[in-house]
C-alpha cells in the first residue's frame, strides 16, 4: 500500500509549525498506524533527516500515549480504537492522510505530534485518590459492594487518560476525563469519605488548567477509545452540586459558631 502522509512538524513549543508531506510505499495492510510511522522514520533517518516525534509506550491500547489526530479524528476513523491499534487496512491504497497533535490550550505542543498532557496528572493529584487507610486486600474484599455499583466503577476505571475527549470537544473540555476519575472512586465504599472534597478539588483544578466547559455535544463519548459514557458527566454534576451545598452549609456553620 502507498500513502501520502501530511504530518504536522514543529521543532519546539515556541516555534512555528506546519504540515510537511511524505510519501510512504510498501506498507503492509496489517501494520499498525504507529508501525507505519516507524517505517517512515527509519527512511527519514537513513536520509539524515530528523524523524517525526510522537508519543507511544505499550502499543496495546492501554497506556493512552499514542495521542494524535488522524484525518481530523482523535485516534483515527475506527471507533473505540487507539492509534496504536489502528491498522492500515482501514485506509484506501493511495489515500492522503493528515496527522496532527491534539489542539487545546491545556495541551501545549512540545514537538511535532507530542503534547504536554501533565495537566491530567495535576487534576489527579488534586483529588483523584483515596488517602484514608482502607486496609489490605482481604479487608477490601470483605466490604460488600452492590454489583451495579462495582460495574459502574469498573466502567469509569477504563479511562486511560489519553485526552481524546479534549481533542474532540469544541471547548477543549476535559469533563469526561474528570467525571470518569471522580465516579470510579465515588461508586466504591472506600471513596466515600473524601467524595465531596474530591469532586470540588478536581473540578477546580480542571478549570485552573485552562480546559473549557462542557456544552453537551457528546463528541467526547464518540471519540473515547474506551467508550466512556457521558452518563458519568451527569453523575459528576450531581455530586458537584451536592458537595457545593454541603461545603456552603459547613462554612456557614463555622461562621455561626465563631460568631
Amino acid at each position: 500500500m502507498k500513502f501520502t502522509l501530511n504530518v504536522w512538524r514543529q521543532k519546539g513549543p515556541s516555534q512555528l509549525g506546519g504540515i510537511v508531506s511524505y510519501v510512504v510505499d510498501d506498507i503492509s495492510p496489517d501494520m499498525s498506524f504507529l508501525e507505519m510511522l516507524d517505517q517512515l522514520n527509519n527512511s527519514l533517518m537513513a536520509k539524515g533527516e530528523e524523524p517525526i516525534a510522537f508519543d507511544h509506550d505499550c502499543r496495546e491500547g492501554i497506556c493512552g500515549s499514542c495521542s494524535m489526530m488522524i484525518n481530523g479524528m482523535p485516534h483515527g476513523p475506527e471507533r473505540r480504537t487507539t492509534a496504536c491499534q489502528l491498522h492500515m487496512r482501514v485506509f484506501n491504497d493511495g489515500e492522503s492522510i493528515y496527522i496532527e497533535p491534539w489542539r487545546a490550550r491545556a495541551f501545549p505542543i512540545l514537538k511535532d505530534l507530542i503534547v504536554d498532557r501533565t495537566a491530567f496528572d495535576r487534576i489527579i493529584q488534586a483529588g483523584g485518590f483515596v488517602s484514608i487507610n482502607t486496609g489490605g486486600a482481604p479487608d477490601g474484599n470483605a466490604i460488600p459492594v452492590p454489583k451495579e455499583k462495582s460495574d459502574t466503577a469498573m466502567d469509569a476505571a477504563e479511562c486511560i487518560g489519553c485526552g481524546a475527549c479534549v481533542a474532540a470537544c469544541k471547548n477543549a473540555s476535559a469533563m469526561l476525563f474528570v467525571s470518569a476519575k471522580v465516579c470510579h472512586l465515588s461508586n466504591l465504599p472506600q471513596g466515600q469519605a473524601e467524595a465531596n472534597e474530591r469532586v470540588l478539588k478536581m473540578v477546580a483544578k480542571h478549570d485552573e488548567e485552562g480546559f473549557g466547559h462542557c456544552s453537551n455535544q457528546y463528541e467526547c463519548e464518540a471519540a473515547c477509545p474506551k467508550g466512556i459514557g457521558v452518563k458519568f458527566i451527569s453523575q459528576l454534576n450531581r455530586e458537584y452540586l451536592r458537595a457545593a451545598i454541603a461545603s456552603t452549609h459547613k462554612r456557614e456553620a463555622t461562621v455561626e459558631a465563631a460568631g
